[in-house]
């Protein structure tokens, strides 16, 4: 054989193996994965003339095989350990102490140069990988720590891991198998398409794949591999070096690891990495922390089940149970019908939920949920949680069946499946309410509920309110009393700090005086100074809500018209049911009597026309009130003055025409001053 050939064959192979490199370990930005696609065609037509020349570690054997009929047992050279969990810094500085203790009795004293390695915990699939003088020879899965199975045919095709070491070593490494987020996506858009189940996250889709029998279906996944420890063969003398050699032989290592003096320091990067958690393309549930120094890992040694030297700091969990107070149903905007679970509060992922997603009628029957039931929920990637099971054991007899709705709760139209054009089916799994305005006018409540001269809430603007009733995270008013930090941040315009300060906004706003609780049901014909006068009237809102009509229309300012429209309102099952919704929420009025006022403007009936540059309207009606004077929304003979601003309307005119005295800004200021 001609000696070029063999040369050419090794060099190919050398620059497609640093091609591959640069690309799926070093992340070069410069090099992509079509940059050696020509390599590999030319080496494998050398191959294919010389078949000789194939060799194990050859770029071309990564997908090589026919597909297995099983896989394999395989007995590990070095036991497999996981490890034990914490979850908070008290338990954390209990461990520390375990191993310090440990320590000092075998050294006499304590190590003063302990000293920690902090690396992520990636979600993954465990996999151990020995290689004998450079080559791997067996990939396995953990199994149950002695024995695993043989998945090297899989592995291999894997690009992240090195076919052959870059020096002839002999050792048992091993890392996480884990499958990119943006590609699991484009994995379940596949599946959806031929009617297959999705995966439900990048863990279980890294842990199938793995075990696929067809290494080409392996193949086309693009899973990575992470390494992280050397437990066999010459082990370096600490985790650090470790790590640095794992880098050297060729493997894609973590990146973002630690050294730690203290658990301070530890807890630093906890505190950092729960807030980037979902920043990487792999899933990290938590840090793994190990004693940096090999000499004291192997005084302090394994238990039963895990070694003494490492510990993982779990982050808070993505799933937990609680219990279903209510379930209502949420008009989208195009006008789909989404059953959404109302819970008791529940910490997924280290903040507070109460709301959770059913998605359809279907699936309430599919999950056979039922109000007052105990259930799991997760957040993982949704806006908002999603309800998984119910736990039925747990049952009391007391929960409620949940019926189909057939009139829209918001507008109480019919409601309808829609058809569609399906192999499977004619009609929508989603409810659809036929009012096309629906979603429109439950938008308009809450907005106006929100505005400055109702509950004020500083943050919640329309933009906020829309897009909390599109998700299904309230339904009405009332619900805004319910949100949680964690019901906000997932949400596209939220970051921490922005949903602290909406949850703080939402706090403040639960004390309200009582014309402002008025103003804000929003009752046809009900103004700002109708709802002053009502206040000031009847003193409470129990007894604003048990008046008669002729009670109401004996108000000043409230004519028949507007005394209907508040009886009808507070004599309704929706009416009375919001109210009870608010102050079971904890909406609290600030005093049950609004104060007599006594002063220099009592009895003045005001009209406000035109903007004011130095005091602004709101402002204004404030400084009448506290006078003692009133504020009219019109203009009549019972109108003393009307204070006229820049670009005044017809109000003005008609105070000309009717004798009301007009003042100026500067007018004004000097009567109140």
């Amino acid at each position: 054989m001609n000696k070029n050939i063999k040369q050419k064959v090794k060099k190919l192979r050398e620059q497609i193996d640093d091609l591959r490199h640069r690309y799926h370990v070093l992340n070069d930005p410069k090099v992509t994965d079509t940059m050696y696609e020509g390599l590999m065609d030319e080496l494998r037509h050398i191959e294919m003339d010389y078949p000789e020349l194939i060799t194990p570690e050859s770029p071309t054997q990564r997908v090589a095989g026919e597909p297995l009929d099983k896989f394999e047992k395989v007995r590990h050279n070095v036991p497999q350990w996981s490890f034990n969990d914490v979850f908070n810094r008290e338990k954390l500085e209990e461990w520390e102490e375990r191993i310090l203790k440990i320590l000092e009795k075998k050294l006499g004293e304590r190590p003063k140069d302990l000293s920690y390695v902090s690396e992520l915990k990636i979600d993954g699939l465990h996999v151990v990988l020995t290689y004998e003088n450079g080559e791997l020879k067996v990939a396995a899965t953990r199994g149950d720590g002695k024995v695993g199975e043989n998945v090297t045919q899989n592995i291999r095709t894997i690009h992240s891991i090195p076919l052959r070491l870059s020096k002839p070593l002999n050792i048992t490494a091993e890392g996480e198998v884990w499958l990119g987020a943006k590609r699991m996506e484009k994995i379940n858009e596949e599946r959806r398409k031929n009617d297959e189940p999705e995966f439900a996250n990048p863990r279980n889709a890294a842990a199938g794949t793995i075990r696929q029998l067809d290494p080409r279906v392996v193949a086309k996944r693009k899973l990575s591999v992470t390494a992280y420890d050397i437990s066999g063969g010459d082990i370096p003398e600490s985790q650090e070096v470790e790590l640095g050699l794992l880098k050297d032989l060729g493997f894609k290592t973590d990146e973002h690891w630690k050294v730690c003096k203290t658990i301070d320091d530890v807890m630093k990067m906890y505190k950092e990495w729960i807030g980037k958690r979902t920043s990487k393309e792999f899933w990290i549930d938590g840090l793994v922390i190990k004693v940096n120094q090999k000499r004291y890992q192997d005084i302090l040694g394994f238990t039963g089940k895990a070694p003494r030297w490492a510990i993982a700091l779990k982050f808070p969990a993505e799933q937990g149970t609680t219990k279903i107070k209510d379930i209502y149903w949420q008009v989208g905007r195009t006008g789909a019908l989404t059953p959404v679970a109302l819970m008791e509060p529940v910490q997924l992922a280290g903040t507070t939920v109460t709301h959770a997603t059913l998605h359809n009628f279907d699936e309430i029957e599919r999950l056979g949920v039922r109000v007052e039931d105990t259930v799991v929920v997760e957040k993982a990637g949704d806006i908002i949680p999603k309800v998984l099971r119910v736990l039925e054991k747990m049952r009391s007899g007391k929960e409620k069946k949940i019926k189909e709705i057939s009139i829209c709760p918001i507008c109480e139209s019919g409601v309808e499946r829609r058809n569609i054009q399906d192999k499977k089916q004619t009609k929508s799994v989603a409810l659809f309410c036929t009012n096309k305005k629906c979603f429109a006018k439950e938008l308009k409540n809450i907005i106006h509920f929100v505005s400055k001269k109702a509950y004020n809430i500083d943050g919640m603007g329309k933009k906020i309110v829309e897009q909390l009733v599109e998700e299904g995270i309230i339904k009405n008013v009332a619900d805004i009393f319910t949100l949680q930090k964690g019901d906000l941040e997932p949400l596209e315009r939220f970051a921490e700090k922005s949903a602290d300060n909406l949850v703080l906004a939402i706090s403040n706003a639960q004390q309200v005086t009582l014309p402002r609780f008025i103003f804000g049901l929003g009752i046809n014909h009900v103004g700002e100074e109708t709802a002053i006068r009502l206040a000031e009237h009847f003193g409470t809102l129990k007894k604003i809500m048990k008046a008669s009509q002729e009670d109401l229309s004996a108000v000043n300012d409230v004519g028949p018209r507007v005394a209907e429209s508040l009886y009808e309102y507070f004599n309704s099952e929706e009416g009375e049911g919001l109210v009870g919704e608010l102050l079971n929420n904890g909406v609290k009025i600030e005093s049950s009597k609004m104060k007599v006022v006594r002063g220099k403007l009592e009895g003045k009936v005001f009209v406000l026309t035109g903007s004011l540059e130095s005091i602004g309207r709101d402002e204004a009606k404030d400084k009448i009130r506290e006078l003692g004077g009133s504020v009219s929304s019109s203009v009549s003979k019972k109108t003393d003055y009307v204070i006229v601003g820049e670009k005044p309307g017809s109000k003005a005119a008609k105070a000309e025409k009717l004798g009301v005295e007009i003042l100026s800004e500067k007018e004004f200021l000097k009567l109140t001053s």
